[in-house]
């Protein structure tokens, strides 16, 4: 393609090298001639459909003239919304991120465009078309930044989810950015956005952070559930969060039980789980509702054996056993807690192990799992699991199985950046590198030097 022939030129010379006449090529890509004939001699500018039906008949993929389209047809002094929409849809669809820059930067330097690219980029984010989305939220942030709007909150927030990814570090910074902005959304997404911030500190364990937005998010899904149930006909035209409010009051009670095990305060834990386990006091008797009041009662029934397995009450654990061994999606969970638990109160759980080595292999090698959690808290979970039993099996002079699950563990930490396990990786392999293999110790230098060429 030409650095200098414009588009027009191009569809001439096509038209030229393959002997088409002007209906010819009107025929081909179904557009009525006198349209063509207008865009040809420059009377009219063709919208990015007629360029991508035009694109294709050349023989070149789609796309292939949107850098030209925007500085030939979008770089006008009163943009055109009705052709720059569609335009930056199609380039949110292909990728075309570098275009989609050009025409927000281009319509960013005219005021009112604001409310029409916030409600395109709302378009891209439902659509999971993030990046290009957090393009658009990016700009409305920033010329509503002096403003204490709702919208810029919203922007916010979408992009808080639009940079969760495998970076633990970068999500980490995410929460940071957004956390000021909770308070300035309505109440509803609120809920939301206090959960999507609790499962990211979760997923990190933050646990100081996780409690105090937990915290926080029980106290206004209560509020909002007691409104909800005294203006209940008005309450239907209001803005509804994605879960009705008690299962965000359970959910914040769930998590702060979590919160206060990590901080082996075990008594205060289980007060939190007896609060989710009954939910006796939520009137509705809808299916939904019934689904969520039985799966907290379940999850108050695992994380009870959870809580007096972590308070040192190892007479609970055959129990524990049986329940969760036919629960394929809490298998990972309850290992990990399990060995956690022996590694504090120095027991034996090696037949428990054996017991299930097929799912610790298979966690090992491909660390797939159908459950409830997100993919970043399962990943969490087995780099927890394997630092865990590193420690087991290091303590336990099985040095070949430690070095095994601590290089696991530090590969995986690497890879999503997770600071915190690489140190204790770190400090472990210290204290027992006497008994390293040489092939162990070159496994272990090579991460390293990664982690070390990441910081550079």
């Amino acid at each position: 393609m030409s650095n200098t022939a414009t588009i027009l030129t191009e569809i001439t010379n096509h038209m030229k090298d393959n002997d088409l006449i002007l209906s010819n090529l009107a025929r081909e890509i179904d557009m009525n001639p006198g349209t063509m004939s207008s865009i040809i001699n420059g009377n009219r500018t063709f919208s990015v459909d007629q360029l991508d039906r035009i694109t294709k008949a050349m023989g070149h993929p789609v796309g292939y003239y949107y850098e030209r389209y925007v500085h030939e047809y979008l770089a006008e002094a009163n943009p055109n919304w009705r052709r720059m929409s569609p335009f930056l849809h199609n380039c949110a669809r292909l990728n075309k991120l570098d275009c989609i820059h050009e025409v927000v930067n281009l319509l960013m330097d005219k005021l009112g465009y604001s409310e029409s690219l916030f409600e395109l980029a709302e378009e891209l984010f439902k659509e999971e078309l993030y990046e290009a989305a957090a393009i658009l939220y990016e700009n409305v942030a920033v010329s509503e930044k002096k403003q204490y709007s709702e919208r810029l909150a919203m922007c916010q927030y979408r992009l808080f989810v639009a940079r969760q990814g495998d970076n633990q570090e970068e999500n980490y910074d995410a929460v940071v950015q957004f956390q000021t902005y909770v308070e300035r959304l309505d109440e509803a997404d609120q809920l939301d956005a206090l959960r999507d911030l609790v499962n990211t500190c979760r997923s990190l364990r933050k646990w100081d952070k996780a409690n105090k937005f937990a915290t926080t998010l029980g106290n206004k899904a209560e509020i909002q559930y007691k409104i909800d149930q005294q203006y209940h006909a008005k309450s239907e035209h209001r803005k509804k969060s994605f879960y009705p409010p008690f299962v965000y009051w359970a959910f914040s009670h769930l998590i702060r039980a979590e919160a206060c095990d990590a901080k082996k305060d075990y008594e205060t834990g289980l007060q939190h789980i007896q609060k989710y386990a009954d939910l006796s006091w939520v009137e509705e008797e809808d299916e939904t509702t019934l689904k969520w009041k039985n799966q907290f009662k379940e999850w108050a029934n695992a994380n009870t054996y959870v809580n007096r397995l972590l308070a040192g009450e190892v007479n609970v654990l055959p129990d524990y056993v049986a329940y969760f061994s036919s629960r394929k999606d809490e298998v990972l969970p309850a290992l990990d807690i399990i060995v956690e638990a022996a590694n504090q109160y120095h027991f034996d759980v090696d037949d428990i192990l054996k017991q299930f080595e097929v799912d610790i292999s298979s966690y090992l090698e491909e660390q797939s799992i159908e459950s409830f959690y997100t993919q970043r808290f399962i990943t969490e979970r087995f780099i927890h699991f394997s630092k865990e039993l590193s420690v087991y099996y290091l303590t336990k002079g099985r040095f070949s199985d430690g070095f095994r699950f601590l290089l696991s563990c530090l590969e995986k930490s690497t890879l999503i950046n997770n600071k915190s396990y690489i140190i204790k990786c770190m400090r472990l392999f210290e204290f027992f590198q006497e008994h390293a293999s040489a092939e162990t110790r070159a496994v272990f230098r090579n991460l390293i030097n990664e982690v070390d060429e990441d910081e550079t």
